[in-house]
């Protein structure tokens, strides 16, 4: 099956769809016609520029050089996990906790199925190794972020209530522990739901990607799942790490609720 090659025409028309959208969004006064055309030129960027980058590395299979994308998406992530906090932390903090929770989860299970599942030759293959790293890093992130930010909001805001659960005797872990468990909940809500929908509402990326691209439905059927479950078992893991991290941060040794270690974001980006 040969694949349809896409010309700068098609793009140019798809793009009239997202210059439409920004139109209605002026009309409707709802203020985001810029970022939707800022974030439509964002993609098309970042996405040739990608392009380039992994046709020079498929060309060059160096385990250096797929190391060193490999941290550069990471702290990208890192970055845009900090970024989308309403309370986040101060310092080197803020980063920290989101790019070390992403780094031991989504590595770990990256690591685990090129090495154990996919097993590809080298096991550090591009063409496996940068996509699922990709994927792992993007579902992660959204995951943590959700989870972080619900967790020091939600703090913040029943301050009172954890300080008077610390005042009964308990213990951080104790007075915080109800809100810990809703942020993991939280983080977990995007992939759940995608999971849940999974070949019944919608079809997902890498599927149609693979059918679009010659592969046979069913072979494109086998990876999709085990792109969901290795997402959900990242997701999984790096949510409950950064909501624990978070959650040890906004106290000290003495188990008293330290939330001037947070900073309040206004024009917090979406």
């Amino acid at each position: 099956m040969n694949v349809i090659a896409l010309t700068y025409v098609d793009l140019i028309i798809a793009a009239s769809l997202v210059l439409g959208l920004a139109g209605l969004s002026v009309s409707l006064q709802l203020n985001i016609s810029n970022k939707i055309i800022i974030a439509a030129l964002r993609t098309t960027v970042q996405l040739t520029l990608i392009g380039f980058v992994l046709k020079t590395l498929f060309e060059h299979s160096q385990l250096s050089w797929v190391l060193l994308l490999s941290l550069i998406m990471l702290l990208i992530a890192g970055y845009e996990v900090m970024a989308r906090q309403t309370h986040r932390f101060k310092g080197a903090w803020a980063y920290g906790i989101g790019s070390f929770s992403m780094f031991i989860s989504s590595f770990t299970v990256a690591i685990f199925a090129l090495t154990l599942v996919v097993q590809p030759e080298p096991w550090y293959q591009p063409q496996y190794a940068i996509p699922l790293l990709g994927m792992l890093l993007g579902n992660t992130m959204t995951g943590i972020a959700l989870g972080v930010n619900h967790l020091t909001s939600t703090t913040v805001q029943q301050q009172n209530s954890i300080e008077a659960r610390l005042l009964l005797g308990q213990t951080w872990k104790q007075a915080i522990s109800d809100i810990q468990r809703q942020s993991v909940r939280v983080g977990l809500i995007p992939i759940i739901n995608a999971m849940a929908a999974a070949g019944v509402v919608s079809l997902p990326g890498m599927m149609t990607g693979q059918i679009l691209s010659g592969t046979p439905p069913l072979e494109a059927v086998k990876y999709q799942i085990l792109i969901m479950f290795l997402i959900s078992a990242g997701t999984g893991m790096g949510t409950i790490a950064a909501s624990y991290f978070s959650a040890q941060r906004l106290f000290d040794t003495r188990h008293r609720l330290r939330t001037d270690r947070l900073q309040s974001v206004e024009n917090n980006r979406q």
